[in-house]
């Protein structure tokens, strides 16, 4: 059986260990081993959890092993990018409550929170963060390293890029297509197409100067 070790030992990682052992295969493919953090004293003062096992900086990947990344933000690539040159192999979590449809493709590193939907037909890319209560629609197109976070809406047939950040309760329209390095921003609804780099805001969105 695998050992999964958890990249970050914050308040998101405590919440992957949560869903890790709620996810698909917890317990028949793998079994959760610990944590690594650069600060070793993450999980004082928290109890019922595995231990901190080494630095992320120096961790070496050992034979067995596992990984999924809670970190978020602009290191999160930089973070997982860096083990993988160590050698390190990165599995999907994808938890029990979440619908998954017929003919879902999905890269490696991808995380599904609880009571997520991704429709028929969709594809997705790697190492995607996609939190609770999303509905990916039908026939979406994901590309790698996007965080969508929880109750966000993305109607049939969209597209959307690599390293986007889409927030809470943002709604993407039917056949729009996000470009690459957007922010979304809470409760925003996106009726058009966005290229690269920009921040959207409101309902339509707008993009902010």
């Amino acid at each position: 059986m695998k050992q999964l070790v958890i990249i970050g030992a914050g308040g998101m990682g405590r919440t992957m260990y949560d869903l890790a052992k709620e996810s698909h295969g917890f317990g028949s493919e793998y079994e959760i081993k610990g944590f690594i953090d650069d600060n070793i004293e993450a999980l004082n003062g928290f109890e019922n959890y595995p231990p901190i096992l080494g630095h992320i900086s120096d961790y070496q990947p050992k034979k067995n092993e596992v990984f999924v990344c809670s970190i978020g933000g602009h290191f999160r690539k930089k973070c997982i990018e860096s083990l993988l040159e160590r050698g390190a192999e990165f599995i999907p979590l994808i938890h029990n409550t979440a619908r998954i449809g017929t003919n879902v493709k999905m890269g490696k590193g991808t995380l599904v929170g609880t009571y997520t939907t991704i429709a028929a037909d969709a594809e997705l890319g790697d190492f995607n963060f996609i939190q609770s209560l999303t509905i990916i629609g039908h026939d979406c197109k994901i590309g790698s390293w996007n965080r969508i976070d929880s109750q966000v809406m993305m109607v049939g047939a969209t597209q959307i890029g690599d390293e986007n950040m889409i927030h809470t309760g943002a709604m993407i329209n039917h056949n729009v297509k996000i470009g690459n390095r957007n922010t979304i921003g809470a409760s925003s609804f996106v009726t058009m197409d966005v290229p690269d780099d920009a921040t959207l805001f409101a309902t339509p969105a707008r993009r902010l100067k």
